[in-house]
């Protein structure tokens, strides 16, 4: 499925949650598709399944899956309306990041020009693009 660099300073556990959620924004894996469980995912990787079952909470927690009892762990459908406390969360983080950007120099055009990037190959909404 993905590859971990076991070498990084970044946790396993994160950076499986990271890889995961890419998957799934990505819609590699669709809705209500079921995970590999965690001896499957363990096994295919050769890591440790808390490790597994750690990164599969954060998930949880974070929205992304969803389980089910005796049954495993599925990919969560995508509620924009469902999450807004994250949906505000996640602007102001990149207002500040956005902020910090300009000051550091980047054109507002090289912005503009990522955001295009990522919502063509993130399969973004396009929704707000009338303000351009």
């Amino acid at each position: 499925m993905f590859e971990l660099d076991l070498r990084s300073r970044k946790p396993i556990y994160e950076q499986l949650v990271d890889k995961m959620k890419e998957l799934i924004i990505n819609e590699v894996l669709k809705p209500d598709e079921q995970l590999p469980s965690v001896r499957q995912m363990a096994q295919q990787l050769t890591i440790n399944p808390n490790t597994i079952q750690k990164a599969y909470r954060e998930l949880e927690v974070q929205g992304f899956i969803y389980s089910l009892k005796g049954k495993g762990s599925f990919v969560n459908s995508v509620d924009p309306g469902k999450d807004a406390d994250k949906i505000l969360q996640v602007k102001q983080d990149l207002e500040k990041m956005l902020q910090e950007a300009l000051y550091l120099g980047i054109p507002a055009a090289d912005l503009h020009e990522m955001i295009r990037s990522f919502d063509g190959s993130k399969g973004g909404s396009g929704q707000d693009d009338s303000n351009d």
